[in-house]
């Protein structure tokens, strides 16, 4: 087992030297085989560990005894290729931690501070005997407490404050005796929750996670022995499952969120056996299997809309494939809702690779689901940076929950460009069409039509501008992650300029692209970063937007132009941006590079480009 084998890299000395390793050992592990994991990994000197890998520190803090979380949020993070630095707060001290920035619990700025709260802090406050109305005073004085905390901290930190809400416990409902009553506390606390959800809602970099629907997974909600001997408020499974989902949450704020779910279909997202069965006798639709099948189909259509890709890979012809979506009258699920189809007899691993690369994003990009054990095994051997979910074909009213129980396509916030970017990968296959069509690149280019806006977002657009520094990896010169908070700050600062980059060409809108951010000081001005989407790359939209930056810093008085290129796992084919657009490199800061002004690259005569004039 995994766990083992970690345990055995840790007695040998040589866990630190190979962390490169732990997401491949904990992948499919089940809740116990990770706790077990995770407590393995807690005990490791992360200064020990490659500084190449990604760090990620969370500041754990809450009105209840809070050490079981440490092994199972040391794994999630793990899993997903972070180095994890979890700290825990003392008991009962989130008050006095959250308010006091020079707490030792933020000796080292916290990627994420989680702050988990419970009922008994609330009935702790009450004399005895209470009423309903005794708990709803204490319950709005605690909602004005919370809302005062999460202001003090979002002033003194940078990192993102993930909440709970506060499920209500039955042995505190259940010391009302009236139906009546026992409706107005549960009116009471629900009101409660209300506000602290509503916490995520008006505060940029502050997450609200419902404990409700993971009790009602994972449950139940707490062990009375252990609540009561060692003031641990929460179940291990509990604990568990808030660990999962936090981990989800860094991997959105550190741009990680999946984008693809890749489907098999034989026994995954059908029943039955397409090749035996025929394109009109799958298993979907109607009746109790059926229904579990089509459940599946409507949960990706649900997740697509939301801006998540759909693709097939199947063992299959592909004649049968497409007959089967457009001629069987009971799925769900169409050719249409797809933005790539992969149906051969090829492995699957080849597939994927395929895929990812018609799609133009990183193969850790894409999450699979498969019924197929030894499918399931050979790409998590040979492609292991693929999230495999597994699923059994003889079992499909468990599927749709397996393929939700992870929260591989949590993001911050869903934008308009993300419900479109289907129908935008979908027109990407015409304008593929149209290129093979013409003689050669450079007519493809000039027919194209590529129009390019520079823009100043506005409130409504900042969501979008924090998403492109949170996803873009290829074409990101620095791969600096922006919070909501962080771009409307930025926005906000006189000495700041924050511009938005929109696309379209003959074929329609691509959208919100990209995003340039510029630090202005007298005589010069400083590309903090630019960011730009893979998929308007290789049409000179890159060259000239930074033609018209430099042009526009002339024309603003500049004499300088600085721009940085720090060097990621991922955006090397970018390296030679900056020199190839007359920027030089610093003689003392390889990734700093100098532009003087003196003679600007050339226009991309294809493109036509608005840009904001500069202001003073």
């Amino acid at each position: 087992m995994s766990h083992t084998v970690l345990r055995d890299l840790h007695t040998t000395g040589e866990l630190a030297a190979r962390y490169r390793e732990v997401p491949g050992l904990l992948a499919g592990l089940d809740d116990t085989g990770l706790r077990r994991a995770g407590a393995v990994l807690s005990r490791v000197d992360i200064s020990d560990v490659d500084p190449a890998l990604a760090r990620f520190t969370v500041a754990v803090t809450g009105s209840s005894a809070l050490q079981p979380i440490q092994a199972p949020l040391t794994a999630q993070l793990a899993r997903h290729g972070f180095v994890p630095d979890v700290r825990l707060g003392g008991y009962r001290q989130h008050a006095m931690e959250l308010r006091d920035p020079a707490n030792p619990l933020f000796g080292t700025e916290p990627d994420l501070t989680v702050c988990v709260l419970d009922a008994d802090e609330v009935f702790g406050a009450l004399s005895t005997p209470w009423t309903v109305e005794d708990v709803a005073a204490a319950l709005a004085e605690h909602a004005e407490s919370v809302e005062a905390l999460t202001g003090a901290y979002r002033r003194d930190h940078a990192g993102a404050l993930v909440l709970t809400t506060v499920p209500l416990p039955r042995h505190w409902a259940a010391q009302i005796v009236d139906l009546r009553s026992r409706a107005l506390l549960g009116i009471a606390w629900r009101e409660f929750e209300a506000r602290l959800l509503r916490l995520a809602v008006d505060h940029a970099g502050v997450f609200v996670l419902d404990l409700e629907p993971l009790v009602g997974v994972a449950g139940p909600l707490l062990d009375p022995r252990m609540a009561a001997y060692t003031k641990v408020q929460f179940s291990d499974d509990v604990l568990a499952a808030l660990a999962r989902e936090i981990g989800h949450v860094a991997r959105a704020l550190r741009g990680r969120t999946s984008k693809c779910l890749v489907l098999d279909l034989d026994g995954t997202t059908w029943g039955g056996v397409l090749a035996e069965d025929g394109p009109t006798g799958i298993v979907t639709g109607d009746g109790p299997v059926g229904e579990a099948f089509t459940a599946v189909q409507k949960a990706a259509k649900q997740l697509a809309a939301q801006g998540l890709l759909l693709a097939v890979c199947s063992k299959n012809d592909e004649d049968r494939v497409r007959a089967a979506l457009r001629d069987n009258p009971d799925l769900t699920l169409r050719e249409d809702d797809l933005v790539a189809l992969v149906a051969n007899w090829g492995a699957k691993p080849d597939n994927l690779r395929q895929i990812a690369e018609q799609l133009n994003i990183g193969v850790d990009s894409l999450v699979f689901i498969d019924d197929s054990a030894s499918e399931r095994g050979l790409v998590r051997a040979t492609v292991p940076e693929v999230p495999v979910i597994a699923v059994d074909a003889d079992e499909p009213a468990l599927h749709l929950h397996a393929l939700l129980a992870d929260g591989w396509f949590t993001t911050q916030r869903v934008t308009d460009e993300d419900r479109a970017r289907g129908e935008r990968y979908r027109t990407e296959r015409k304008r593929l069409e149209f290129r093979e069509r013409t003689e050669s690149l450079a007519e493809y280019l000039a027919q194209l039509g590529t129009t390019v806006e520079l823009f100043r977002p506005s409130e409504a657009e900042i969501g979008r501008i924090s998403q492109i520094t949170q996803r873009t990896n290829q074409f990101n010169l620095t791969t600096i992650r922006l919070d909501v908070a962080a771009v409307t700050a930025a926005l906000a600062d006189p000495g700041r300029e924050v511009f938005g980059v929109r696309c379209a060409d003959r074929f329609g809108e691509h959208g919100v692209v990209g995003a340039v951010f510029l630090t202005r000081t007298e005589g010069a001005c400083h590309i903090d970063n630019f960011l730009l989407s893979c998929r308007v790359l290789a049409r000179g939209v890159e060259d000239a937007v930074v033609h018209a930056l430099l042009a526009r810093a002339r024309e603003s008085g500049a004499t300088a132009v600085t721009a940085e290129y720090r060097p990621t796992a991922k955006n090397g084919a970018v390296a030679e941006f900056y020199p190839k657009n007359g920027f030089q490199p610093s003689i003392a800061d390889a990734g700093l590079f100098t532009h003087d002004l003196l003679t600007l690259p050339p226009a991309v005569p294809h493109v036509d480009l608005r840009v904001p004039e500069a202001t003073d």
